[in-house]
């Protein structure tokens, strides 16, 4: 059965948008091939959100509402999962905490792999009420998955 993920991070303020997405699009391809790699992903993306806006699409009155979300689905435990963002991604968390309201302090994450745990875990929505719902279609794992594919 998948877990959920979904790290909620405010950007600091007066932070360039095109920087930030500059970051996101270059980091794309490590992403991907990691998170295959991990062989426990079922999907995930990174979104930038904007608390300015009704809808909460970028590009509102001020930059200074901007939040990166990180929404994921995996098996196995949160720990090893983590774990495995630290292990696999941590250039891309590095990358992307410098933007992120007390993400300097965390990097580099593969020094910082408790203070990072802790982190996620303090933004993780899906760990906090009422949002920790979860419906699945189906009870494989991802390696499932792709055996029988």
């Amino acid at each position: 059965m998948a877990s959920p993920l979904t790290l909620v991070m405010p950007i600091i303020p007066g932070t360039d948008l095109r920087q930030l997405a500059g970051t996101l699009q270059q980091s794309q391809t490590v992403i991907n091939e990691a998170l295959t790699s991990i062989g426990t992903v079922h999907y995930a993306r990174f979104l930038l959100l904007d608390r300015s806006t009704a809808n909460l699409q970028p590009g509102g009155a001020s930059a200074d509402q901007l939040v990166l979300a990180v929404v994921t689905e995996y098996d196995g435990s949160f720990q090893a999962y983590i774990g495995d963002f630290v292990a696999q991604i941590g250039q891309v968390f590095d990358a992307l905490l410098q933007f992120v309201v007390g993400g300097k302090e965390l990097t580099p994450v593969a020094n910082n792999p408790a203070a990072f745990l802790a982190f996620v875990t303090a933004n993780d929505a899906s760990q906090h009420e009422p949002n920790t719902g979860l419906y699945s279609a189906y009870p494989d794992t991802v390696q499932q998955v792709l055996a029988n594919s």
